[in-house]
């Protein structure tokens, strides 16, 4: 079984930064890619960012050059630097690991979600 555990969510002021962390352990043989998706009050789930286990990166046009996704292979853990959060980036954010277990199946896997709320 694989887990996922995101950190770092909570309030901040308008045009302040937050930096939300995702650990995954537990049964991995490699790691695909991990991302960011958040799901605000009454909208559906969408992609915030993505990164894979080359580095490539991929953003969402609503935070680009905002925020900036990274990741530690060494540690299974990636990273979401926000910098000037903005009242719409509220939402609940969930972290997400595309991955290959240790019996070689691919699976997808989720974190149960940390909340940001940005204060105008």
């Amino acid at each position: 079984q694989v887990q996922l555990v995101e950190s770092g969510g909570g309030l901040v002021q308008a045009g302040g930064s937050l930096r939300l962390s995702c650990a995954a352990s537990g049964s991995i043989f490699r790691l695909n890619a991990m991302g960011w998706y958040r799901q605000a009050a009454g909208k559906e789930r969408e992609l915030v960012a993505v990164i894979s286990s080359g580095g490539s990166t991929n953003y969402a046009d609503s935070v680009k050059d905002r925020f900036t996704i990274s990741g530690d292979t060494a540690k299974n853990t990636v990273y979401l630097q926000m910098n000037s959060l903005e009242p719409e980036d509220t939402a609940v954010y969930y972290c997400n690991a595309d991955l290959i277990g240790s019996r070689g199946q691919r699976s997808i896997y989720w974190g149960k979600g940390t909340l940001v709320t940005v204060s105008s």
